[in-house]
């Protein structure tokens, strides 16, 4: 049986728009809204899950997928001492560290995880959702690493990745080999 796994990422956040390194904010309202007039555009799905953020539940909810399981292995990122602070913030203070982790798969040096346990944990969460349909709104990094993963890319591709906010990236695949759908942004459903 194929599996297909369609990735959804948060609505805006305020985190998001300043470049911050995830704190726990709340979705804004435009972006709820957004994600409302999107709800009817998720395909029928026989399991949903969710990053275990505030952003993630929020956008989740709004997209009429209120029963959600949270996922542990599709967590963001633990960015350790930087949660918080803006990417400005931390390029200024720790440079050395923050190029370390941009191009250092293995770094994690700021007390959290590196990309490549990041990327560890996703693909082993993706290797046992093959049967099936899953929708899962996760965050932007947890979408880089299953793509990654999915397609075999070398992990200094993860951060060449972008994610934007409210988009679906899609993976089908079965025996261990996935195809990728593109994002795209999240729609109403045509009348």
């Amino acid at each position: 049986m194929t599996g297909r796994v369609l990735l959804v990422s948060p609505a805006m956040t305020p985190a998001l728009r300043q470049a911050r390194f995830y704190d726990g904010d709340s979705i804004e309202d435009l972006g709820a809204a957004r994600a409302r007039e999107a709800a009817g555009s998720l395909p029928a799905s026989a399991r949903v899950v969710v990053s275990a953020s505030t952003r993630c539940r929020e956008t989740a909810r709004a997209l009429g997928l209120d029963g959600g399981v949270e996922a542990p292995a599709l967590r963001g990122v633990d960015v350790g001492r930087w949660r918080g602070r803006t990417l400005d913030e931390v390029a200024g203070a720790e440079p050395e560290a923050l190029g370390h982790w941009l191009t250092d798969p293995e770094w994690a040096g700021h007390g959290g995880e590196s990309v490549r346990e990041v990327c560890a944990r996703v693909g082993a969460w993706l290797d046992g959702a093959q049967d099936g349909r899953t929708v899962a709104v996760v965050e932007p990094e947890i979408v880089r690493a299953a793509v990654v993963g999915a397609l075999g890319l070398p992990m200094s591709a993860f951060w060449r990745l972008d994610v934007v906010p409210l988009t679906a990236t899609e993976l089908s695949g079965r025996a261990g080999r996935w195809n990728l759908r593109l994002g795209g942004p999240l729609a109403a459903p045509e009348a």
